[in-house]
């Protein structure tokens, strides 16, 4: 029996060359920047094995508009990190749906880290109650390293007490607000604050010291650092968090 031809994956053009996609041909900006295709899984969200087959197999256009937006912000240098990017690419992720039209769910680690570069840990209502221990080895290891950290807070919507966007809640950052449709909005803080508008990030050290003044609660602290500022109505509660710290090269 002849054996089956074996059909090549990914689409050729005429010259019998692969045919790179936009999402291929943006990540292939990030690479050349000198990131990986690691830490361009980590700025979108999913693990480097699909942006592998965004040259091999055709895939990732949910995620074009998202990796579009990060490499225009690496070029004008208003993000130059992962954590930085990862802020940007965000809000535009498209996420696949299923046949019913429901969107599909995507497994995510609760923990990430780049070895000597960045991490990130997140912790939504469960974890945060009992304490959200994952959270704090990011501000102390940052603070360690001399580092920078940001952090993406959710909560109910009405709980905000300035509105979305507005300069004073969250400076350079306007377009890292997302609505959710159970009523909670989820906002960054300490990302890129754009050109000449200085450095990104907190002082790991400061946060440090203000997570250990909560007993090593890191969302307690959070919480009272939004109260203070006016950003969060006293009392209350914080659904999920994110914190992410890194090493300014």
């Amino acid at each position: 029996m002849t054996p089956r031809r074996r059909r090549p994956t990914g689409r050729r053009g005429r010259a019998g060359q692969p045919q790179v996609n936009e999402a291929a041909r943006l990540t292939q900006e990030l690479l050349n920047a000198g990131f990986t295709k690691r830490d361009v899984g980590e700025i979108i969200g999913r693990n480097p094995s699909l942006v592998s087959q965004f040259f091999t197999k055709g895939k990732g256009a949910s995620y074009v508009e998202a990796l579009r937006y990060a490499v225009q912000e690496l070029q004008v240098g208003a993000a130059t990190t992962v954590p930085e990017l990862k802020a940007v690419a965000q809000p535009y992720v498209r996420r696949r749906t299923t046949r019913a039209g429901k969107t599909a769910r995507v497994r995510t680690k609760d923990v990430v880290a780049t070895p000597g570069r960045s991490t990130m840990a997140r912790a939504a209502k469960q974890h945060i109650a009992s304490g959200a221990s994952r959270l704090r080895p990011v501000v102390e290891n940052t603070a360690a390293a001399q580092g920078r950290i940001a952090f993406t807070v959710r909560a109910k919507k009405k709980d905000f007490l300035i509105d979305s966007g507005r300069w004073a809640d969250s400076p350079g950052v306007r377009r890292n607000v997302v609505q959710r449709r159970d009523s909670t909005e989820e906002r960054a803080y300490g990302n890129s604050a754009g050109p000449g508008l200085g450095e990104a990030g907190f002082d790991a050290r400061e946060w440090k010291d203000r997570v250990d003044a909560h007993g090593g609660d890191v969302a307690a602290a959070v919480r009272a650092w939004m109260t203070e500022t006016g950003r969060l109505v006293p009392g209350a509660q914080i659904t999920h968090l994110e914190v992410r710290g890194w090493t300014p090269t």
